[in-house]
């Protein structure tokens, strides 16, 4: 299934795509794509559901019909850095010798298509592309083996990174990922089932018609399995949480001279069989 949440920001409703890529409403079954609605059981619920029996809503989704980001009421947004071995080296960074794992703020996080802010004052916004995993059966102490099990399903997330709040003042990474409209999140919460390996996802970003990212999850250093299993022993992991998995390399940072996004451009990047987003950039 490609759950989404569409509507105005603040107001969506639960959605399912049907066969024609049209928004039936999933309001008679879930009150939102989140929490308990994410877990194994709910989920083989909705598989039971007759999608093209669902009230069809108007509009062409990500057209003419707003998406918000595919998952609501997101406890923790929990992301991982250097996490592509020829992104570290774009970076001037060494692979770390555990997963570097840091925050964002979940006030960050938007629809696929909303507009992304420049933060007042900033010189370095940049871009990445990133596969999110979006669990659905919590747990501790997760076993590696088991750890997909774990997996509601996976969608985009651009991980909007500013360099000089992340790397160039003191303190933590985080206050350079959390800034308001920082995390446009899907268009669709693709089910894991739909998704036989999350390791073999082609995954690009174009800034203003240019390519600047094409990669794949195949040359993540620790792979989904893996960061499951590792989070799970300093945290506990809950229904909705969101795990955005690091980016390839192509970000501003990395270009030669670097590259930051200013107001007025057009961000568009996608994963393979999750969908694409495109957002244009404002000042704050």
């Amino acid at each position: 299934m490609k759950l989404v949440r569409y509507g105005l920001p603040g107001q969506e409703k639960p959605g399912v795509l049907d066969a024609q890529g049209r928004v039936r409403d999933l309001s008679g079954h879930i009150a939102d794509v989140a929490a308990a609605a994410l877990l194994p059981e709910s989920l083989a619920r909705l598989r039971g559901v007759n999608i093209e029996s669902l009230p069809l809503v108007a509009g062409t989704p990500q057209q003419d019909l707003r998406l918000g980001a595919c998952v609501g009421q997101v406890g923790k947004f929990i992301c991982i850095g250097l996490n592509y071995s020829d992104h570290a080296a774009e970076s001037g960074m060494q692979v770390p010798p555990e997963p570097v794992v840091f925050n964002k703020w979940t006030s960050a996080i938007v629809g696929p298509d909303d507009q992304v802010e420049i933060p007042r004052g900033s010189v370095k916004t940049d871009w990445e592309v990133e596969l999110g995993v979006v669990i659905g059966k919590g747990g501790r102490y997760i076993e590696e083996a088991d750890a997909l099990s774990h997996v509601a399903g996976y969608c985009v997330v651009n991980d909007v990174s500013e360099r000089e709040y992340q790397l160039d003042r003191s303190g933590t990474w985080d206050k350079g990922k959390g800034c308001d409209t920082f995390g446009p999140t899907g268009p669709w919460l693709v089910t894991a089932d739909e998704v036989p390996d999350p390791q073999a996802l082609k995954m690009w970003l174009d800034v203003d018609g240019k390519r600047f990212q094409n990669g794949s999850t195949s040359t993540m250093v620790y792979g989904v399995k893996f960061l499951i299993a590792y989070l799970s022993r300093f945290m506990s992991l809950q229904p909705g949480d969101v795990i955005s998995t690091g980016t390839p390399p192509g970000v501003g940072m990395g270009q030669k001279p670097p590259l930051y996004l200013r107001a007025g451009q057009t961000i568009h990047l996608g994963i393979d069989g999750l969908g694409t987003q495109t957002q244009k950039t404002v000042q704050a």
